[in-house]
């Protein structure tokens, strides 16, 4: 997904590696269900995705090293497996639709946290409101245990949400008061001032965003889920050019391309996206 706006969607390679991916690869059917060719997968029954060989040649590129250059073929093959994985997300959508008729559609899993996907499928307006599990990947299983447990086998009825997220949210961790983190603070003998005014403080962090540098922002109880909602985040000015390369390179050490979540003020989302849907657990992007 990150990988994938650096690929050139009209070159004539993107169109090649889609058509090797859904004629070699994935067996697509109408409804969105799918088989994959087995052949070119380890993850059943070895300790790895993919058979590299089988793919190398499959796609005439080498698999990429950690560290190494990406170059504009990985970049196109990005792209041709997001289109794909699309195609198969509005399938399955359009199925769903016509097998139920409901107006709103709830996602988990993996896939689920594709934010171009999504946002893709909310502009189509297949179901007038979609709600997308924070922690939609594999650590969002527990939930799903847990209600199992509670209606299968306590026999208790299925609590109706009623349009409202029964989870109450997604900061559901641990949280530390203040002696504990002036504790930890003393511990590492690291410098530090207090605040008793929350706006000076504020003020404060806005002005050295404003002159390049990154912010480490922590408060209250941590999120659950793979995404960080302003309890344990890294700030940036988005101004500023290189930042998406400074915090991704020297503070998450990760490739350059990967991109950032926006924060802004709910009544002004219209001002920047195209799209005017809060999004709580950051599930789209415009």
């Amino acid at each position: 997904m990150g990988l994938a706006p650096y690929g050139n969607p009209d070159g004539d390679r993107v169109k090649q590696y889609r058509q090797k991916i859904i004629t070699e690869l994935v067996d697509i059917r109408e409804d969105g269900s799918l088989l994959l060719n087995m052949d070119y997968y380890n993850f059943a029954t070895g300790l790895s995705m993919c058979h590299d060989r089988k793919w190398e040649k499959l796609f005439g590129i080498p698999k990429r090293k950690p560290e190494s250059e990406l170059d504009q073929p990985y970049m196109d093959l990005a792209l041709a497996i997001q289109q794909v994985t699309e195609e198969i997300i509005f399938r399955l959508a359009d199925t769903a639709k016509k097998l139920t008729g409901a107006d709103n559609l709830v996602m988990a899993g993996g896939v689920a946290l594709n934010c171009v996907a999504n946002g893709k499928l909310l502009r189509k307006k297949i179901f007038r409101n979609i709600w997308i599990q924070p922690a939609a990947g594999d650590a969002g299983g527990a939930v799903g245990a847990a209600y199992v447990a509670w209606h299968i086998w306590l026999e208790k009825e299925r609590p109706a949400g009623n349009g409202k997220d029964l989870m109450k949210g997604a900061y559901l961790g641990p949280k530390y008061s203040s002696a504990e983190i002036a504790r930890s603070v003393r511990r590492f003998d690291a410098p530090f001032e207090e605040y008793s005014d929350f706006d000076l403080l504020c003020n404060d962090v806005a002005g050295l965003l404003a002159d390049g540098n990154a912010i480490g922002w922590f408060q209250g109880r941590m999120e659950y889920g793979p995404r960080a909602l302003g309890n344990r985040s890294i700030l940036g000015d988005p101004r500023h050019p290189e930042m998406q390369k400074k915090l991704n390179l020297k503070i998450k050490y990760r490739e350059g391309f990967r991109p950032f979540a926006p924060s802004v003020l709910e009544e002004n989302i219209g001002e920047y996206f195209g799209l005017d849907t809060p999004s709580p657990y950051i599930f789209k992007k415009a």
